[in-house]
């Protein structure tokens, strides 16, 4: 199952509670015949060249295992990429629309590949990365330490989200009528401690705190076990798919309700640089966002090929993580359906608004002052992102 995806919850090893046990894996590199760039249902864009102007190997830090969220990142991997089964990477020419740039790329997984660190922290770590997804509460969270600044927003709405049985609860319409239905049952959500998304719904009086248990830790066992009267987090994009089809003990629909809906709105891994690197980088932004964007369009319209690469990936690195092709298929389809894909305010992809930079700001400052990391004094949305160097030509 999905563990948090950004930096502001508490992560441990526990998280791989549940997930089938992984073999010993080799840690050799090997190729893989999968790669996404070639994809018939690529744009027939002209030749981009981004040699000299981009690093010779434009470095990308994930926040989780390969997945169809991340489709966006595997469009633009070339063929025959090379992957190393022990630093869960693989690297390849970038390419767009089939089209070779002139640098390749390389693809970290994050997770336990990198110790459950936040991506924010890796970027500080490793100063080798060139761009890493980072949420906009992380990056507030994390502004006076670790500063981001996002470039680009492959996902306009986070699929995180709450979900229930139907059945049990039939007149459960929402997340605040789900938190009044578990008072009078006694059932909980479960969610992974820390969550600020938790904070949010515990300070805006959508959720009490007496239904809140933050023990979930990534194992399907206790939602089956409580037979329709507990809830609990996931994702849009993977659960309602791997409960109704994957979970021996459940296999039956669950409805749910995204955080985003609630009106928390950041931006789920936004492709964000280290913000001292902003005009080191410039040159390189300028030629290599727009080829990101046109990589999300590309993967929105065919995602088969890239999700061939995701499945193959998880099943090389073998590391616990399990995901099907019917998972990352759900998923590609959960993103169009959902319009968790989509074009910003102005209708072009990847664009950000700073009125919703503005609200993240005031709903988080408050919840990670108090929990002892409070954001950079009179920090502001333009502290945390740019749409600078985002084609307007590039649509969904």
């Amino acid at each position: 199952m999905h563990i948090p995806r950004t930096g502001v919850a508490v992560v441990t090893a526990a998280a791989l509670i549940g997930l089938t046990g992984c073999a010993g894996g080799s840690s050799a590199s090997t190729s893989s015949s999968s790669s996404a760039g070639s994809s018939s249902g690529s744009s027939a864009a002209s030749a981009v060249s981004l040699k000299g102007v981009c690093p010779a190997t434009v470095t990308v830090q994930t926040d989780w295992n390969p997945e169809a969220d991340h489709g966006h990142l595997y469009q633009l991997v070339g063929p025959n990429p090379d992957v190393d089964t022990a630093k869960k990477t693989v690297t390849g020419d970038l390419v767009v629309g089939g089209k070779p740039t002139g640098v390749k790329i390389q693809i970290r997984s994050g997770g336990p590949a990198i110790g459950f660190q936040s991506v924010s922290q890796q970027l500080y770590t490793d100063k080798s990365i060139t761009l890493g997804y980072v949420s906009s509460d992380e990056a507030l969270q994390n502004s006076v330490k670790l500063p981001t600044k996002a470039v680009f927003a492959e996902t306009d709405k986070s699929p995180q989200m709450i979900m229930w049985d139907p059945k049990t609860y039939p007149k459960v319409t929402d997340i605040k009528s789900l938190g009044a239905a578990l008072q009078k049952s006694g059932g909980v959500i479960r969610y992974f401690k820390g969550a600020a998304y938790m904070a949010y719904l515990q300070g805006a009086n959508i959720l009490p705190a007496s239904v809140l248990d933050g023990s979930y830790d990534g194992s399907p066992a206790k939602f089956a076990a409580a037979q329709g009267k507990d809830a609990q987090q996931g994702f849009a994009t993977a659960e309602p798919y791997i409960y109704q089809n994957e979970v021996g003990a459940w296999k039956k629909p669950v409805k749910f309700q995204t955080i985003y809906d609630t009106g928390y709105p950041i931006y789920p891994e936004a492709m964000s640089i280290r913000t001292a690197d902003q005009s080191k980088l410039a040159p390189c932004l300028k030629k290599l966002v727009p080829v990101l964007q046109q990589a999300d369009v590309d993967y929105s319209k065919d995602p088969s090929t890239a999700n061939k690469l995701i499945v193959d990936l998880v099943t090389k690195y073998n590391n616990g993580w399990v995901y099907s092709q019917g998972v990352a298929d759900f998923a590609a389809k959960q993103l169009k359906d959902l319009n968790l894909i989509a074009n910003g305010p102005s209708g072009y992809a990847g664009e950000m608004d700073t009125a919703r930079f503005q609200k993240v700001i005031d709903l988080d400052t408050p919840i990670f002052t108090k929990g002892g990391t409070p954001p950079k004094s009179g920090i502001t949305p333009a502290d945390l992102f740019t749409n600078e160097y985002l084609s307007k030509s590039i649509k969904f």
